[in-house]
């Protein structure tokens, strides 16, 4: 349930999307009476709104790194949290040199296309296995006018071979089978093979580390976003396909939510 101040933001998203009218004109019209068909329109809003369906579906957009992107439920919803591996991975790019960059699981694009935003010589290369998603993807691209970013229909590395890479990122499906979370808030609505990756929810990230080493350069970076509990296993597995330097980064909660090793 959603806590008095969330549930009050929310609901001035969702008439000021039915206005189509920003915040500002909002305050300043707050006494305005709202037509029939306007206040019908808002509280069949309200009606999906309680009944769990996500608000990033509904407005069709959400915020993610101070850019606006495209959200349809072909894709997962960018979230805060994975705001930890765009910083994870800009501190490895150089700012004025090419750099080559590969995100797996692009869904919105949204890691791809911060990380281009800050990083205009970097040759991103975004990645999904939804022809649907990559579409939003792109979309999102061309409406933010971001050109550094290339992307391409493939499962993980598949139609990537012969080509490496200085950093490689990825928030993979990393949630478990049959985890309660999975049933509870937005997750209920978002794409499943996007959220899940067999009985540990570590298939993904295990794939991804096995097959990566050929697709990175000389002390090239695999960055992967992961759960709140997973962050001893994914180093774990980063050191037993002899990565190095490997690090955990904590995102603003404190929790170890990507981690990272180096080609040696």
């Amino acid at each position: 349930m959603l806590d008095p101040v969330e549930a009050k933001l929310e609901s001035q998203l969702l008439l000021q999307y039915v206005l189509n009218k920003d915040r500002a004109w909002l305050f300043s019209h707050e006494n305005d009476a709202l037509g029939a068909n306007i206040h019908a329109a808002f509280e069949a809003l309200i009606t999906r709104r309680l009944s769990g369906e996500p608000i990033a579906y509904m407005l069709g957009k959400r915020e993610f790194y101070g850019l606006e992107f495209t959200v349809t439920p072909d894709t997962l919803i960018p979230r805060p949290d994975t705001e930890t591996l765009v910083e994870a991975a800009l501190g490895k790019i150089p700012a004025n040199q090419p750099c080559e960059v590969l995100d797996l699981g692009t869904g919105t694009g949204a890691i791809a296309l911060a990380i281009a935003s800050q990083r205009p010589r970097a040759k991103v290369i975004a990645v999904d296995i939804s022809g649907a998603a990559l579409a939003v993807a792109q979309t999102n691209a061309k409406s933010l006018g971001i050109k550094n970013v290339g992307f391409l229909l493939s499962d993980c590395f598949r139609e990537l071979q012969g080509r490496t890479f200085d950093v490689i990122v990825s928030n993979p499906p990393y949630i478990a089978e049959g985890d309660p979370h999975l049933a509870q808030g937005d997750l209920r609505f978002e794409p499943a093979s996007a959220l899940v990756a067999g009985k540990d929810g570590l298939d993904c990230i295990r794939q991804i580390i096995s097959e990566a080493r050929q697709y990175l350069k000389p002390y090239g970076w695999l960055m992967l976003e992961h759960g709140y509990d997973q962050a001893v296993e994914v180093a774990q597995l980063l050191e037993a396909a002899n990565f190095d330097s490997v690090i955990s980064t904590p995102d603003l909660s404190g929790i170890l939510r990507v981690t990272s090793g180096r080609m040696p």
